[in-house]
């Protein structure tokens, strides 16, 4: 198969979280370990960083990529989900994976992925490890997808584990407390291997401790101990705590393991993060005037924290492009938007996207107005259209709206 005919049938043929939802969602990792066994067991060969949370995993990730790259090593990066090219999910030293590597193991493997009914993401967590070590790489950067205790990532055994911080999302997969979902995510705690946790609450720290002292597990709070840090081209406001959670983790690998960094490191890496690992969507400039900013935030802990940026910067009038994907608790996440801005509703170009109408409605109930719009092209069109240049737009509310305009 082509590269395109490739990726039409990992994405229509099995099931995929990104595009489904939870019909696409496996509640154990037997089909994991089976993938693992058929491979050969690639991810016993590789050296992992496993990093987890409800937040910044993704950003932490890049960070840790970054420094790792800065110090001269081969750095494999698996993250996801990806904003325009599946190989986004699996890079070295942030070069993509080549598309024929991608459609060499489906090939290869197709029979058996659908002899097994391998997941979407199995398949490419599988790709991934497969992928690693075949290159023989140094250390590999594992993002969990969701949830830890039953990803599809959690097979392989860190030399750190990092769980960001916890907060409510993917309710109906990982429980309705912050405690249990703490709990899913402090699964990927395994035995006698420290773990770096970025934030925590009253609610999940217990959680955490408890974890790691039934695993022997020397837990570091980064929040604790991380005083200040170093300036980053990622530049939204969350990331400092992302920075925090990294600067910990490097500390405990140049304590425990082989894999050695100097300040001189940190500064640089964290300064380059998207020119070394090609990193996009983080509070991402796409104009000057009007300044126009895109970010993957899409739930109640990401987007408080984004919106806030937000009413920090100087501008005349607001305007949101706004789209989101159907399971997405309105809810919460409607009241923390301000009433004083014009609003562009879209749907997000995907199975699981909310339509534009029915936003629009439950957005009137909080008191935003706007229009709606066919496509997220459409409504970002419209809103350039109508910006003053001392005007402010603001693109996001889901990964796939920044992915569409990316």
């Amino acid at each position: 198969m082509t590269y395109p005919e490739t990726l039409n049938w990992l994405f229509n043929q099995l099931p995929m979280y990104q595009l489904q939802g939870a019909s696409a969602y496996k509640k154990d990792l037997t089909n994991v370990h089976l993938l693992m066994d058929y491979l050969g067991h690639p991810e016993s060969q590789l050296q992992c960083i496993h990093v987890a949370g409800t937040n910044g995993k993704g950003s932490s990730s890049h960070m840790l990529a970054s420094v790792l790259q800065e110090a001269g090593y081969q750095v494999g990066l698996y993250t996801s989900p990806h904003l325009k090219d599946f190989r986004e999910r699996i890079k070295i030293n942030g070069v993509l994976i080549p598309e024929a590597f991608v459609c060499d193991f489906v090939d290869q493997h197709r029979a058996f992925f659908e002899a097994n009914d391998m997941s979407f993401f199995e398949m490419s967590v599988g790709l991934a490890f497969d992928y690693f070590a075949k290159e023989k790489i140094d250390i590999a950067i594992i993002e969990v997808g969701m949830g830890g205790r039953l990803d599809a990532t959690n097979v392989i055994t860190p030399l750190v584990s990092v769980i960001t911080n916890i907060g409510l999302d993917h309710t109906q997969f990982l429980g309705n407390t912050l405690a249990a979902i703490a709990a899913e995510k402090a699964g990927i705690i395994k035995s006698n291997i420290p773990v770096v946790i970025g934030e925590y609450t009253s609610e999940t720290q217990p959680v955490f401790l408890a974890t790691a002292k039934a695993n022997h597990s020397q837990v570091y709070f980064a929040s604790d101990v991380i005083a200040t840090t170093y300036p980053s081209d990622l530049i939204g406001d969350y990331q400092i705590h992302n920075k925090k959670t990294v600067m910990q983790t490097l500390t405990v690998l140049n304590q425990y393991t082989a894999f050695k960094t100097t300040e001189l490191h940190w500064k640089t890496g964290l300064s380059q993060v998207v020119k070394n690992t090609g990193l996009e969507g983080r509070w991402q400039q796409l104009g000057a005037s009007p300044k126009i900013i895109c970010d993957t935030a899409h739930n109640t802990h990401g987007l408080s924290v984004v919106l806030n940026q937000i009413q920090n910067e100087s501008f005349d009038q607001l305007h949101f492009i706004l789209g989101v994907v159907n399971d997405k608790d309105l809810d919460e996440v409607l009241p923390l938007f301000p009433k004083n801005a014009i609003y562009y509703f879209c749907k997000p170009n995907i199975p699981r996207g909310l339509e534009a109408a029915i936003l629009a409605q439950k957005a009137a109930q909080f008191g935003l107005d706007g229009k709606i719009y066919n496509s997220v092209s459409a409504a970002y069109e419209k809103a350039t259209q109508n910006a003053q240049h001392t005007d402010f737009i603001y693109v996001g509310g889901s990964t796939f709206v920044v992915a569409e305009i990316l």
